[in-house]
């Protein structure tokens, strides 16, 4: 990305989103275009904005989570949360959350999580990536082809299918096809779930994505 990475903050904690604010400033590459302190103004931010990453809080005025749907389709949502309970995370993340941040490590954390999201990967600190995974229901990828599953660490990695057909040197077309028969196969629904799929089966590592 060649200009800033254009966020906005969504937390109901004045001297939390102060905090994050000088935190993200200090970053070069880095533009914070507004902020929000309740759940109903973020859709009109959203539309005067054009945001790269949105940092949500889980728990503002209500809670967010019935609305992490409707704002994934417009944006890439990152739950920044003080809550560290699984179920949380993990209905988080079904419902289109591309990374979930603990608000004690956020200093350490959040950066790096804003990052990758921004290039097209999902985010988590280890060991609440490995708790997530642990928990999805386990896919029937029996049937996975080693081209199947050398497109899925590809397109978990954040490639576009254009990407992927050109390192490939296969058609776009013949790219979709695949990414239809690794969904159906493996019984995701988007690619945020491929992503966590690929973290678990190990075909691709904390390393490759910048954790």
């Amino acid at each position: 990305m060649n200009r800033p990475i254009r966020v906005v903050l969504a937390d109901d904690h004045s001297l939390f989103r102060q905090g994050l604010r000088s935190l993200l400033r200090l970053q070069p590459d880095i533009e914070v275009l507004g902020e929000v302190d309740r759940v109903s103004e973020i859709p009109s931010v959203l539309a005067d904005h054009a945001c790269d990453v949105l940092l949500l809080d889980l728990q503002m005025d209500r809670s967010s989570l019935d609305d992490i749907k409707s704002l994934s389709e417009i944006t890439r949502v990152v739950i920044v949360t003080a809550s560290e309970l699984l179920n949380e995370a993990l209905a988080a993340v079904r419902l289109g959350a591309r990374a979930v941040v603990l608000k004690r490590y956020a200093v350490e954390t959040l950066v790096d999580a804003i990052r990758a999201v921004a290039e097209g990967l999902v985010w988590m600190p280890p060991a609440l990536q490995a708790a997530v995974t642990s928990q999805w229901e386990q896919p029937n990828d029996k049937q996975l082809t080693a081209r199947e599953r050398e497109i899925i660490r590809h397109v978990a990695l954040g490639l576009r299918n254009n990407e992927v057909a050109k390192l490939l040197r296969i058609s776009e077309g013949t790219v979709k096809t695949h990414m239809n028969n690794i969904f159906h196969k493996l019984a995701v629904r988007d690619r945020v779930e491929l992503a966590l799929y690929a973290l678990r089966a190990g075909l691709i590592t904390v390393h490759d994505q910048a954790l």
